[in-house]
């Protein structure tokens, strides 16, 4: 019988729960591969479990009878020979029963190929008793997608992921972005279009996806935000790692969120190439790419969609920030916006204003927002995020808006890392919001402006965030000083009367 864990619990707290069930496997094995045995394990028990749930409701609209059912039901299916019960039931040679029914489901379900990519018969430390005893583990939960909200399962999904990233410290970074960085970005980006926030009927696109976050956070905010239905979207994403890939399609799935996930390297090989025609582009696109990496510069000088002719010269081959940045440019249509994590470098590395001059002179930039140091796990550089967008509003074409959000206001300090606090990111989407300008935070800054400054974009150029200094009222502070003057010559004078009464010289 499954533990019922949908009253008084919130998704974080069934992600703790169900990430605990690790501990069937934390002495055995390397826990930068935790999750590649334990996210499969879950999410055939989230499959299996709504499978079961949208059985019986057919059965009970066809009289019982289950051929006709199972024909009915709609989404992912389960063969009979391999439903969870049944791993539940093995006692011996549970790894290879395992790998033969995620093959069983990937016959079974298309949109399941290349999700599932461990071998579990490969582990030689997760032998019967451990694949056992975390079976048991995951067994106690019911995940059917039919008994709870909307992303209620895939929040606690998330939880896990991130908990696993934690595990894998700065590898664990290079897939998954913290919520509250997310959540910002997602929310700033809704403000750029119409006041309604996003709109039906959107393509939205994350070119390198980690784990999906951006675009998951993207249709729980739309879904719960604006009461819209994220089914209408055109959501894609693409990822270098296939494991990491496989993941992202999981969380997508996990949210009941239909996205299509691509695994290559975006800037050499872009599996949605339709979206870089010039007539074409998607409406969103949101991004935390790896910061300062090697690309293939040589093997895209002649770049058949023009992703990089900003300038005479390309980005160095060991720093691909502006490749970034100019396929993201790339991919938007002429309605397009981005938000995109990037490091401080970008903003006003002098060999690079060549990249920024384009974007200024073109209008894209529509804001930049500094934020907090030691908010990510795999970066130590300081970094910002990039607003972009092709369609500004009128009162703010030829203006770009600095936002300053890396002090105390924004964030609290936890114990190895920061986070943007709830009222932080509520002033950061006030600020965007209002197009608004406050001493010390915020200002919109005239590109001729910042053409002048030769395309620096740091922004403390542009807003000056020191404290001011504290006026010092001197009569007051020589009235002090005087009066501790007295009080030292005072108890100066009694000492020595002790000191003369002691005999002591």
């Amino acid at each position: 019988m499954s533990e019922e864990v949908y009253h008084d619990v919130t998704p974080e707290e069934l992600g703790k729960k169900l990430y605990s069930c690790a501990d069937a496997i934390r002495d055995a094995v390397d826990e930068t591969r935790y999750k590649n045995y334990i996210l499969p394990l879950v999410f055939y028990k989230s499959i299996d479990d709504t499978f079961a749930d949208r059985l019986q409701k057919q059965k009970e609209q066809f009289a019982g009878d289950e051929e006709l059912a199972r024909k009915a039901i709609t989404g992912m299916s389960v063969p009979d020979d391999y439903r969870w019960e049944s791993v539940t039931e093995q006692s011996e040679n549970i790894a290879p029963y395992l790998d033969e029914t995620f093959d069983a489901l990937e016959r079974e379900n298309d949109r399941l190929r290349g999700v599932v990519r461990v071998t579990y018969s490969d582990e030689e430390a997760l032998g019967d008793q451990r694949l056992r005893d975390l079976i048991q583990r995951i067994n106690r939960f019911e995940l059917s997608t039919e008994k709870v909200e909307k992303d209620f399962l895939g929040e606690a999904y998330m939880y896990m992921v991130g908990e696993f990233a934690k595990d894998e410290g700065k590898e664990g970074g290079q897939f998954f972005t913290p919520p509250d960085v997310v959540d910002l970005m997602i929310r700033v980006l809704a403000k750029t279009g119409s006041e309604d926030g996003f709109e039906k009927g959107a393509s939205f696109h994350d070119p390198t996806c980690g784990s999906a976050g951006f675009l998951v956070h993207a249709a729980s905010y739309y879904r719960n935000e604006q009461g819209g239905d994220p089914s209408t979207w055109n959501v894609t994403g693409q990822e270098l790692n296939a494991d990491i890939a496989a993941i992202a399609q999981v969380n997508t799935f996990m949210h009941g969120l239909e996205a299509e996930i691509r695994r290559e390297d975006s800037l050499s090989n872009p599996q949605f190439p339709n979206y870089l025609a010039d007539d074409e582009g998607f409406d969103y696109v949101l991004a935390n790419f790896p910061f300062s990496a090697d690309w293939a510069k040589d093997d895209l000088k002649d770049d058949k969609w023009n992703r990089f002719d900003w300038a005479d010269k390309l980005p160095r081959a060991d720093r691909g920030d502006y490749a970034f940045i100019m396929h993201i440019a790339k991919l938007l249509n002429d309605q397009g916006k981005a938000a995109v994590v990037v490091p401080h470098g970008v903003l006003f590395r002098k060999h690079e204003s060549k990249y920024r001059e384009p974007m200024i002179k073109e209008d894209l930039v529509e804001a930049i927002i500094e934020l907090p140091g030691n908010l990510f796990q795999n970066v130590s550089l300081p970094s910002a995020v990039l607003v972009l967008n092709r369609n500004k509003e009128e009162e703010r074409k030829g203006e770009v808006q600095f936002i300053h959000a890396a002090d105390e206001r924004f964030y609290v300090e936890r114990s190895n890392h920061n986070d943007l606090t709830d009222e932080g990111r509520e002033r950061v989407v006030t600020a965007f919001e209002n197009w608004s300008t406050e001493e010390r935070m915020c200002r919109t800054v005239s590109i001729e402006e910042i053409t002048e400054n030769n395309y620096n974009l740091n922004l403390s150029l542009y807003v000056d965030t020191t404290e001011p200094e504290e006026e010092i009222d001197a009569t007051r502070e020589l009235k002090l000083l005087r009066d501790s003057q007295k009080k030292r010559d005072k108890i100066e004078a009694r000492m020595t009367q002790h000191m003369e009464a002691l005999n002591y010289e």
